[in-house]
């Protein structure tokens, strides 16, 4: 597995297909968020924004293999294990690009309520900042593994699923993205550091079982 995830992080990096959904992120965050701004308020906008974005990097991996490449290694090494190993390659790197928009909120964010009137400490409001990335990232993870390859083989279908299902999972009430990120927003306006522990659990959940899903059609699609 280990071979895989890096043959397809490699893949990704190389094909600089990357570069759309991050510079798109990048330019998302440093509009939204300013110097001096609420830090609560800003780790929630940054976590909100990578859904879409994780989306769109498990897309890219699941589809960057020519198919010549794909049928070799799924006779190496099985449909099932190719297909997840394509999964956490893009939810590694959108990973990563959550743990540096966290790290870089912190830094220049104001550790304070929105008025401004209680101090809000930097460990356990960027620890909820973590967990609201680690929502996001995940239910992007979910929304991009049922809008692809092999449930969706249609590009068109495709990418009109996968922008529905993000936006869904991120405007709809009990969503665990939903609720992670709006735990920040309103905690801070009190100066409260909500950890959106159980929108976590729900979330891994939701994404062990959409992988499943996917790697087993995969067996049988290809």
């Amino acid at each position: 597995m280990t071979a895989l995830l890096r043959y397809h992080t490699v893949l990704l990096v190389r094909s600089q297909r990357w570069l759309a959904p991050v510079l798109l992120y990048v330019a998302f965050v440093g509009i939204g968020v300013q110097w001096g701004q609420p830090v609560l308020d800003s780790l929630g906008y940054a976590a909100a924004g990578l859904l879409p974005v994780t989306a769109w990097l498990v897309q890219l991996c699941v589809n960057q293999e020519p198919p010549a490449a794909r049928t070799v290694t799924a006779a190496v090494v099985g449909s099932p294990r190719a297909h997840l190993a394509s999964l956490l390659a893009a939810l590694g790197c959108a990973g990563l690009l959550g743990v540096a928009a966290t790290l870089t909120v912190l830094l220049i964010s104001r550790p304070a309520s929105t008025d401004n009137a209680v101090r809000v400490a930097l460990l356990p409001a960027g620890i909820a900042g973590l967990l609201a990335v680690a929502c996001c990232v995940l239910l992007g993870a979910v929304a991009g593994a049922l809008c692809t390859r092999p449930l969706l083989r249609r590009r068109g279908w495709s990418v009109a699923g996968t922008v529905l299902a993000a936006l869904l999972a991120l405007v709809t009430s009990g969503s665990p993205a939903n609720s992670a990120v709006t735990d920040l927003v309103t905690g801070s306006r009190t100066g409260t550091v909500h950890l959106p522990v159980l929108p976590f659990v729900v979330a891994a959940a939701l994404a062990a079982a959409a992988a499943a899903l996917a790697c087993k059609l995969a067996s049988l699609r290809g």
